[in-house]
């Protein structure tokens, strides 16, 4: 019989897409303050694989992927969830509109996770109305597409990004002497 057990540390990480630089910024500082220290931030990675968000968030829109230092336990998720989409609701345009859209998601060894409020066939609950997207898989030393994953998380750049900030996770899990294999 398996005993419960607390599970290892997470990176994590929350992507902002926006067309604005100035709400980009913004919501970087509140994340921030609420997270604590940035140690990774992308490049702005233009999102042109849809136009999903245009009508929403308008034209030209850019992604950047956002990590914290501090290692987290995958068990706040939702709540951190809850805390983006309140965040969001402060750059509503009209009152209606987002001008932002903040997605946070958490980086483990084998897989990459977004959270989400909508419920889908690949997506368990965990809680507080928010489920878990299982986005990517770590399987021959990459990150893997699934069926579902979302065209830019699917992409080479993004997959590389990830492998990326995977190498610098990892090296934390040794220094705080935590099991280090998938």
């Amino acid at each position: 019989m398996s005993k419960p057990k607390a599970p290892q540390p997470v990176k994590l990480i929350i992507s902002i897409l926006t067309g604005n630089m100035a709400r980009y910024e913004q919501a970087r500082e509140m994340l921030a303050a609420k997270y604590g220290d940035i140690d990774y931030t992308s490049a702005a990675l233009p999102f042109d694989f849809t136009d999903y968000y245009e009508k929403e968030l308008g034209k030209g829109l850019f992604r950047h992927l956002v990590g914290f230092k501090e290692l987290i336990d995958p068990g706040r998720l939702p709540q951190i969830k809850l805390y983006t989409n309140r965040l969001e609701d402060r750059f509503l345009r009209d009152g209606v509109c987002r001008s932002v859209n903040v997605d946070p998601g958490y980086m483990a060894l084998c897989h990459f996770v977004l959270a989400s409020c909508k419920s889908f066939t690949h997506r368990p609950y965990l809680g507080d109305g928010v489920y878990a997207d299982l986005t990517l898989v770590f399987r021959n030393k990459s990150f893997r597409a699934l069926a579902w994953t979302f065209p830019d998380y699917a992409s080479k750049q993004m997959i590389d990004l990830l492998n990326t900030l995977r190498n610098d996770y990892y090296q934390q899990l040794k220094i705080l002497g935590e099991t280090v294999k998938c």
